[in-house]
């Protein structure tokens, strides 16, 4: 049997998971996955200011902490905390483990996933490219102003790390459930064919990718009922042969492993259920059997799957203006009209300036209908909202003088604001997100290693 922990559910997830993953009981695997959609245009940002930056640096300061104990219990690690720059995020790691004594850590790095210096060199790559979504801008829209392209590699280069023995594996991005995928492939030897054991695989990382989010966090059943949270013990996949998987948690730790709290985060961002999509195959949802064993045991089984599409998905990220955001209370009595009002006050006096020009506006409520809009309000008078008013343009000028019209509020306004001591709001560059989809053979992941 091999025990896979999920470790991290993004980056900026909490930061005792994986010591408590390791300390708690055995395990043989921990996996982390640190990248939302957004996450690499952060991590590109950071590199263009620092080009030794641009990967997840809570992994090098959380896991380099638990490298002693992680290299005496053999435990395996798996983390897309390269995010746009693996090789910085390697060396990183090879520092904190030599700091500590560490000389016999095997690393292996797997590249291949940024696309972007191939996309900028005129090769014909960007004709291969279509648009995920047909109604959005088009590849000869988004090229011109592209900051990252990044294709989402499957489990194979991961397989083929932990063959050749590597203890931690790090990659760029690849798609979350390949990262727990990988070791449910290196152990028990599924033949590249087997697309129902490729699915539960897949399935049993997607329930994982998530961190707490599997094991009673973020529950939105009797969320009241979970035990302990303040120890909350991240989702662990028990594994036996390839027909099944049981999810639980080390037994010391809080948290609530359920079948309700498993489905919830089954349809977590999951699309078709019948054909949920990764580049090691294609995996059907309504399949999917739950049988509680009781005593935070789930086991999962019954999962049909078929093979993989022969495009990969690929994200690209490129500049799209400016943008400016800021916030406001505004108090009882007419907490939300007056809210409302100074919003579309700031709107009014900022468009009258000649010259400005804005490509969208948000003007929302918060504490009275952000969320849901007006169908959350139902006449009841809140005592206190947080205005927020957002707003971008590809014009900086327009942003910085947004943000100088929102404290005059304060003496020029409805009355009762107050919460403004985050001073006046400043522009910032705006970079978006656009998914493609591209030839699988157009990417050609790297297995690359070092040694601490």
């Amino acid at each position: 049997m091999i025990r896979i922990a999920g470790g991290s559910g993004f980056w900026g997830d909490w930061p005792q998971a994986p010591a408590l993953q390791v300390r708690s009981g055995p395990i043989d695997y921990l996996v982390l996955d640190y990248l939302a959609e957004v996450t690499l245009s952060v991590m590109h940002r950071q590199r263009a200011r620092d080009p030794n930056a641009g990967y997840a640096t809570d992994f090098v300061t959380d896991i380099g902490e638990l490298l002693p104990e992680i290299v005496e219990k053999n435990i395996k690690v798996i983390a897309n905390a390269g995010g746009a720059n693996p090789r910085a995020c390697t060396q990183a790691l090879i520092e904190s483990a030599r700091r500590q004594g560490i000389r016999s850590l095997r690393i292996a790095e797997v590249s291949g996933d940024d696309l972007f210096q191939e996309l900028g060199s005129g090769g014909g790559l960007a004709e291969k490219i279509r648009p995920l979504e047909p109604d959005g801008l088009s590849v000869a829209e988004v090229l011109p102003r592209l900051t990252g392209a990044h294709a989402y590699i499957g489990v194979e280069p991961i397989v083929e790390a932990l063959r050749q023995g590597a203890q931690v594996v790090l990659t760029g991005r690849c798609s979350d459930p390949s990262l727990f995928l990988a070791p449910f492939l290196h152990e028990f030897g599924v033949a590249p064919g087997d697309w129902d054991s490729r699915a539960l695989g897949t399935v049993v990382g997607h329930i994982l990718e998530c961190g707490g989010q599997a094991s009673g966090g973020n529950f939105q059943g009797d969320w009241r009922a979970v035990p302990d949270l303040e120890k909350l013990g991240f989702p662990i996949a028990e594994i036996e042969d390839p027909s099944r998987a049981v999810i639980t948690k080390h037994a010391s730790l809080g948290g609530l492993i359920s079948p309700a709290v498993i489905k919830e985060q089954l349809v977590y961002e999951i699309g078709d259920p019948k054909r949920y999509i990764t580049p090691d195959c294609t995996a059907d949802f309504t399949s999917i059997r739950l049988d509680d064993l009781g005593n935070n045991r789930v086991e999962v089984s019954g999962v049909r799957g078929g093979p993989p599409p022969e495009e990969l998905k690929l994200a690209c990220y490129y500049e799209a203006g400016w943008m400016v955001s800021g916030e406001m209370t505004y108090t009882w009595p007419d907490a939300r009209a007056k809210a409302l009002a100074a919003g579309e006050l700031v709107r009014r006096r900022t468009e009258q300036k000649v010259g400005l020009k804005f490509d969208e506006w948000r003007i929302e409520c918060i504490g009275a209908g952000a969320c849901h809009g007006d169908l959350s309000f139902d006449g009841i008078e809140p005592e206190e909202v947080i205005l927020r008013i957002a707003a971008c343009s590809k014009d900086r000028d327009a942003c910085d003088w947004l943000g100088r019209e929102m404290a005059p509020l304060i003496l020029t306004g409805p009355p009762g604001a107050t919460g403004f001591a985050s001073g006046r709001p400043r522009a910032s560059k705006r970079v978006a997100y656009w998914p493609g989809l591209i030839p699988r053979g157009c990417v050609r992941p790297k297995v690359e290693f070092f040694a601490s």
